[in-house]
């Protein structure tokens, strides 16, 4: 027994899935490259619906397949797609529904996924936030045809590389899902350097992080450029642009991944309790809806009152040694130069939710006690309230 089947067999327990159905890979935004490319060799040119309050790297792979990424307003509870801003109409390939911050709403997640299948469309599940948590339907069936799970920076598990892709039993087209398992079975494993900036990355991010600025993004810069050091997003992740294939997972990586999963319940009961004394203490007060409650959120979604600047909030907080932090803002996140890459228009009127909820957005740590949750919920409101004194 490898540590990868080890890993797939985790995969299973977690999800009551079979583990045969499960493919590790070293970053799931690359394998996400695999499926899209596989789409675009069927469908051609097509649109895939997604949102734009998401990361850069989540539709990169939809633009390096040569597919369009076509862009539905969210919901303001869900931070995902609402289902009745989909056009359906323009028969897309595929549709992603995006589990933001690790919110998991399964009655929309199943509205648009009979949706997307009644005009023939892949149903894309982006799970990069909830680490074996899928959206199902109200048979208990996961409702994806295709679903990808994230174990790399930031994410659920204190990990900090590792993916894995889930295919349905039941994916359409038998071609398209025998195609899929082939390729994912048979990816290379990471070159030499890239294996070195893998096994060193918590020695060089630690370096990194204590030399002053001007000597740490100039060094990290070169180290990416020699292939030394792997960052959270490269530069040409933000260009729509992907650095590299998909890779198979190292097996030290799967093994750090699947020792992790033996602790998720334990990680996700404390980050749920955060999430509820977040919830308890901050109530209605700065956008903090209640359906969020008793979800194990990887960050906790703060909606600063409108006309307030969430920049101030997140200062103060930093200021006072809370990891306040300003997931999806702006959109395609960390930010793009050329949103044009992405089919994207600044402004579209379309997304009016998606700019409101990007405009006000804040998120906390979850990695916290419900103690300090409370603590940091306190001094939020204090912020967002000297903001109005002065205003």
């Amino acid at each position: 027994m490898t540590a990868v089947d080890d890993l797939r067999r985790g995969l299973a327990e977690a999800t009551g899935t079979d583990a045969a159905d499960w493919y590790p890979v070293l970053k799931a935004r690359y394998a996400m490259l695999e499926v899209f490319t596989a789409l675009a060799e069927r469908r051609g040119r097509s649109a895939v619906v997604t949102q734009a309050l998401t990361c850069a790297t989540a539709v990169d792979p939809i633009v390096e397949a040569g597919l369009r990424p076509v862009y539905a307003d969210i919901d303001p509870g869900t931070y995902a797609i609402r289902p009745g801003a989909v056009a359906w109409e323009d028969g897309p390939s595929a549709a992603v529904i995006q589990h933001t911050f690790g919110v998991i709403d399964e009655s929309s997640s199943a509205e648009i996924a009979d949706a997307a299948r009644r005009v023939g469309a892949l149903v894309v599940e982006d799970s990069a936030h909830c680490a074996g948590r899928m959206a199902r339907g109200t048979d208990g069936a996961p409702v994806a045809d295709v679903s990808f799970h994230s174990f790399g920076i930031e994410k659920q598990l204190p990990t900090k590389f590792g993916g894995a892709v889930w295919l349905s039993p039941d994916l359409p087209g038998r071609e398209l899902r025998s195609a899929l398992a082939d390729s994912l079975s048979s990816l290379p494993q990471p070159g030499a350097r890239l294996a070195f900036a893998i096994k060193t990355y918590r020695l060089q991010r630690g370096v990194l992080n204590r030399l002053p600025r001007q000597i740490s993004r100039p060094l990290e810069r070169v180290l990416t450029a020699a292939g030394l050091f792997e960052p959270a997003v490269a530069r040409a992740e933000v260009e729509g642009r992907l650095t590299r294939g998909a890779l198979a997972i190292p097996d030290h990586v799967a093994a750090e991944v699947a020792d992790a999963l033996g602790r998720l319940e334990s990680i996700e009961a404390g980050r749920t309790a955060a999430v509820d004394a977040y919830l308890e203490a901050l109530g209605d007060a700065i956008g903090a809806p209640e359906h969020l409650a008793g979800q194990p959120l990887v960050r906790f979604p703060m909606l600063v009152p409108a006309g307030l600047d969430p920049e101030s909030v997140i200062s103060q907080l930093q200021a006072q040694g809370v990891y306040a932090g300003r997931w999806y803002r702006p959109v395609l996140f960390p930010g793009t130069d050329t949103p044009e890459s992405y089919a994207y228009t600044p402004g579209d009127p379309s997304l009016a939710t998606t700019h409101d909820v990007v405009a006000r957005l804040v998120n906390l740590p979850t990695t916290v006690s419900p103690e300090r949750a409370r603590q940091i919920a306190g001094l939020a409101l204090k912020a967002v309230a000297a903001q109005r004194a002065a205003a």
